[in-house]
């Protein structure tokens, strides 16, 4: 990561300790805790864009082409004199990031600010970007192309490179953000829902907040979901024992059946 250009060596006084954390896969990778750094730090405000404002805005096109920068929030570059702030403790001393890592509480604001401002002028009709997933539609083939001529102007400008073998080009059908896209509208996609089929009885609210909340991110395809879903929210505010009654157990079977 030094010969990359990513970290360096660092000598101030700030310092974030590395965690290891579990994959999904049972792999484990090391990470910056941040915690600490993002308490002091002051929040930037710039909001994302609501996923379900994004999807309705994809109604009418008949080509799609996904786009997915190359370690996106490594081509941010911290300023020289902030970056000791990004420090980490290593078994050889103190690195610190050259450029913006994971981790950072504002981190995802800045990111969005940066790629809407690139992409700034394009409408809905050309291109939409969520964070560092980039999609591009047409409603006819030709129209596909000049528009991806105009995305890729705007990213050769700003200097974003792309990850090639995670583009995906002149597609008819795609993945993005969790969903299934194509000229017949938006669908769930299906490694997401059999996740949710698969889920195990939670048994602490910190796994109960976890099914919720991947079932939260599908709900516009759940008729009357809040009324669905109440007893296990209501489980997740409770401060004594977690008590998975019958009603749960019905409102757990009625999310996952209604998702299938």
């Amino acid at each position: 990561m030094v010969d990359n250009g990513i970290i360096e060596e660092s000598s101030g006084p700030w310092a974030s300790p590395i965690v290891l954390v579990k994959n999904k896969d049972g792999s484990t990778r090391s990470c910056v805790d941040y915690r600490k750094l993002n308490d002091i730090t002051k929040k930037d405000s710039y909001p994302l864009p609501r996923i379900d404002d994004t999807l309705d805005a994809l109604n009418g096109s008949q080509w799609f082409t996904t786009l997915d920068l190359k370690s996106g929030y490594w081509q941010i570059e911290i300023r020289p004199e902030d970056r000791v702030k990004a420090a980490f403790t290593t078994g050889q001393g103190l690195c610190q990031f050259k450029v913006m890592p994971f981790g950072l509480c504002n981190a995802p604001a800045t990111f969005e600010r940066l790629m809407e401002t690139v992409l700034r002028g394009l409408s809905s009709e050309t291109c939409l970007v969520y964070l560092d997933d980039i999609i591009v539609v047409g409603r006819t083939f030709e129209e596909h192309i000049n528009n991806l001529r105009k995305v890729f102007q705007r990213l050769q400008k700003a200097n974003l490179k792309l990850n090639l073998k995670k583009c995906r080009f002149f597609q008819k059908e795609v993945t993005y953000l969790g969903h299934v896209i194509s000229a017949e509208g938006v669908k769930t996609d299906p490694e997401k829902i059999k996740a949710v089929v698969d889920w195990p009885r939670p048994e602490t609210v910190h796994d109960l907040r976890s099914f919720l909340g991947l079932c939260t991110y599908y709900r516009r395809f759940v008729k009357n979901f809040s009324t669905i879903a109440r007893p296990l929210h209501k489980l997740t505010e409770t401060k004594s024992n977690f008590n998975w009654s019958e009603e749960c157990e019905k409102s757990f079977n009625s999310l996952k059946q209604a998702l299938t």
